[in-house]
C-alpha cells in the first residue's frame, strides 16, 4: 500500500514535469510572437498583433511594470516573462520532490520504526531544511528584497553558518558567490549517504 502510495506520487511528480515543460514551450512561443509584435517585426495593424496588444499583454502586465520601475524596455517583457516561468516551474518541480522526500523519509520510518530510523528521519528533514532555506536565499538575492524581510530573514538565520566557512575557503567567481551551490551539494551529499 505504501510503496503503491509512492510509485503513485513519483508517477505525478514525472507527469507534471511533462506538463511544465511543455507549458513553458507554450509560454516560449507565445513570447517569441509578442516579441515580434513589440518590436515590429511583426506588421502592427495584422490581426496577430491586434491579437497580441488586446488579450496576451495585459497578462504581462504586472512584469512590464516591473522592468518598466527597473528602467528596461518594454520590448524584454516577453523574455523576463519566460524566466519568470522557468523560475517557477524550478518552485514547483522543487517543492513537489521535498514533499516526495518527506512521504519517503515517513514510509521507510513507519516501516522500521527503531529509534535510529526517527533519527534518520528528523536529520533527513532538517538537511531538506536547509536545501530549502538555501534556496530561498539564492532566489531572494536575485530579487528586490531586503535579507532583513521577514519573509526571507529564516532563510539567512539557517544558512549563514555554514556559507561563512565556506566563503573563507572558496574564492569568489568574479561577482558569483557559488558557496550555496557548494553547500548545497554537501548536504546533497550527507543526505544520499543517509
Amino acid at each position: 500500500m505504501a510503496m503503491s502510495l509512492l510509485a503513485s506520487y513519483t508517477a505525478f511528480v514525472v507527469g507534471m514535469r511533462a506538463v511544465l515543460f511543455y507549458i513553458g514551450v507554450l509560454v516560449a512561443a507565445v513570447c517569441v510572437v509578442d516579441w515580434a509584435v513589440r518590436t515590429r517585426r511583426i506588421n502592427a495593424f495584422s490581426r496577430v498583433a491586434r491579437f497580441f496588444r488586446g488579450n496576451v499583454e495585459p497578462l504581462m502586465t504586472p512584469i512590464d511594470r516591473a522592468i518598466l520601475r527597473g528602467g528596461g524596455m518594454p520590448t524584454s517583457t516577453p523574455w523576463w516573462t519566460i524566466a519568470a516561468y522557468a523560475l517557477f516551474g524550478i518552485l514547483v518541480i522543487t517543492a513537489l520532490r521535498f514533499i516526495g522526500g518527506i512521504l519517503t523519509t515517513i514510509i521507510f520510518a513507519a516501516a522500521d520504526p527503531k529509534p535510529g530510523a526517527i533519527i534518520l528521519v528528523l536529520v533527513s528533514w532538517t538537511l531538506s531544511v536547509l536545501q530549502l532555506a538555501l534556496l530561498v536565499r539564492v532566489i531572494s538575492s536575485w530579487l528586490p528584497v531586503s535579507p532583513g524581510s521577514p519573509w526571507i530573514r529564516w532563510s539567512y538565520t539557517l544558512t549563514e553558518w555554514m556559507l561563512a566557512p565556506l566563503r573563507s575557503v572558496v574564492p569568489r567567481l568574479g561577482m558569483l558567490d557559488i558557496t550555496p551551490m557548494i553547500a548545497w551539494l554537501l548536504l546533497s551529499l550527507i543526505q544520499s549517504l543517509l
